[in-house]
């Protein structure tokens, strides 16, 4: 086991029991995935980064999957659902007939 920070009536402290998703978790989780536009992680780097149980780090997960805040890639990867338009799709040829005046 190694430490991970736990918090419980606003304290902090360090536990080397892995964490139970709790609503704070999952902020945690969205913001991290926020800040950090294109991260990919798998379900057991998700483990280790956030020191979350097996059981925990599945149900935030598939509950983040599910709200269509994330998305699994083919490779079982979890990435952040992006709400934009693509770049490649705002790329548009240029007219010929235009003229600078």
């Amino acid at each position: 086991m190694h430490d991970t920070l736990a918090v419980h009536g606003g304290e902090h402290y360090m536990t080397s029991d892995p964490v139970r998703a709790t609503d704070e978790v999952i902020r945690r989780v969205q913001g991290e995935f926020i800040e950090m536009p294109g991260l990919r992680l798998t379900e057991p780097q998700a483990r280790r980064l956030w020191g979350l149980d097996a059981a925990a780090c599945s149900d935030l997960l598939l509950s983040l999957v599910s709200s269509k805040f994330l998305f699994r890639t083919r490779d079982g990867a979890f990435m952040r659902v992006e709400h934009g338009t693509p770049a490649k799709a705002m790329l548009r040829p240029r007219s010929q007939g235009a003229v600078a005046v």
